[in-house]
């Protein structure tokens, strides 16, 4: 298949259908490119704050409530676009209210309509302390037409336990909003990393440029990636496909879902099946003295 994963700017949005169009042209503009699956990245939905007017939008707390009213419209726009052109999308990222409270929430939509819904588990500490997000519902592994799929969000990628739960998906996706370029790289470290334990592909989103009307968004530094494991089958870097340092526009690359079984069978490490020869130890070595 086709991946296509976003570098993303955020508008001040001044309609609805201005956001319709919007994302009717990155999505067309994707799938006549070929792409068969389209990874928007974390927080991109905070835009549709924008439509409830800037003092909104700048308010992190009144944020939070107004980008979850307009999830339901976004999904189904999401839906309308993936079934025309016969695509999954992950439509970007953002809050969902909760009785647990806000949630920071991904959606993996299918051309059929079907929607699959992909929390993130681990809080930034800007998410916890600030903005009062929490951790949402458990992984999940998505078995699609096109492949098992998961989604780990931004911060999610940096934590191997959580990359080995998704252990059965041929490709993960990670979503992401870095405001640094340390942030960018810490989260691609993860993915490249996950990409090798896994012995998958990773497809890393990102927000790229200002948004100064939103304090939780306001500086966003990325591109995308498209990351293997760096064996048989896979660039010697595993690098399938990267962008350009905050460069908005689709990153392409073709993933062979035959090139992943295969390096999973008989690669020339195989960290996937050896990652069990761990169990017993509970991280920690001792400490030895010598002096």
């Amino acid at each position: 298949m086709k991946v296509a994963t976003a570098a993303y700017p955020l508008d001040f949005l001044q309609s609805w259908a201005q956001y319709e169009d919007k994302i009717d042209a990155w999505v067309t503009k994707a799938a006549d490119a070929g792409a068969d699956l389209l990874v928007f990245p974390e927080y991109g939905a905070m835009e549709l704050a924008t439509l409830s007017g800037e003092a909104v939008a700048r308010d992190l707390q009144e944020s939070l409530q107004a980008v979850s009213d307009r999830l339901r419209d976004a999904d189904a726009l999401h839906g309308r676009l993936a079934a025309a052109h016969g695509v999954h999308i992950v439509a970007a990222s953002g809050p969902a209210i909760t009785e647990n409270g806000p949630v920071n929430r991904a959606r993996l939509v299918a051309p059929s309509g079907a929607i699959g819904v992909q929390d993130k588990q681990i809080m930034t500490r800007f998410e916890r302390d600030a903005w009062g997000v929490v951790g949402g519902g458990p992984l999940q592994v998505f078995d699609t037409n096109i492949g098992k799929l998961g989604i780990l969000i931004c911060y999610d990628a940096e934590f191997p336990l959580l990359g080995r739960a998704l252990a059965d998906c041929d490709v993960v996706l990670v979503p992401s909003c870095t405001e640094t370029l340390a942030g960018y790289w810490r989260v691609r470290i993860g993915a490249m990393a996950r990409a090798l334990e896994n012995q998958c592909v990773t497809v890393m989103s990102s927000i790229v440029g200002d948004a100064q009307w939103s304090e939780a968004v306001d500086i966003s530094t990325g591109m995308g990636g498209i990351f293997g494991p760096p064996d048989i089958g896979f660039p010697p870097s595993g690098v399938l496909a990267e962008g350009l340092l905050n460069d908005a526009g689709w990153t392409y690359a073709q993933v062979d879902l035959k090139a992943i079984a295969q390096v999973r069978r008989d690669g020339r490490v195989l960290g996937r099946q050896h990652w069990t020869e761990q169990n017993g130890r509970d991280g920690r070595a001792p400490i030895v003295e010598l002096r």
